[in-house]
């Protein structure tokens, strides 16, 4: 089971912490991706951590802005997300996978969405 919480409604420039806790998974074994959508378009990728959290990948468009990290000692993964834009309002879910991947396709387990909304 995934769990994302930490959305909310945040103005523009604001910042907000997503956490996501793996339950019944050896987490420190599996990748773990965020991932966000808006109504009508495709879930897209938006930043990924490898097991041992060595690894980071971010898209082009939370770059700089957003850092990824996970607490395996709390089987929780987390996405710091700094100089919040309106672009950026969508359900935020996470996504655990044994291989980290961008593709959304190839992730079958996702946790429930956590609603991240900045205004203007």
């Amino acid at each position: 089971q995934l769990q994302a919480c930490g959305g909310g409604l945040v103005q523009h420039g604001g910042s907000l912490r997503l956490s996501c806790l793996a339950s019944g998974w050896t987490f420190s074994t599996y990748s773990m991706a965020w991932f966000r959508q808006v109504p009508g378009k495709e879930r897209e990728f938006v930043s990924g951590i490898s097991s041992s959290g060595g690894s980071t990948l971010y898209s082009d468009s939370v770059k700089g802005r957003f850092t990824i990290s996970r607490g395996n000692a709390k089987n929780t993964v987390y996405l710091q997300m700094n100089s919040l834009k309106p672009e950026d309002t969508a359900v935020y879910y996470c996504a655990i996978r044994f291989d980290l991947s961008v593709r959304n396709t190839e992730y079958s387990y996702w946790g429930q969405g956590t609603l991240v909304t900045v205004s203007s």
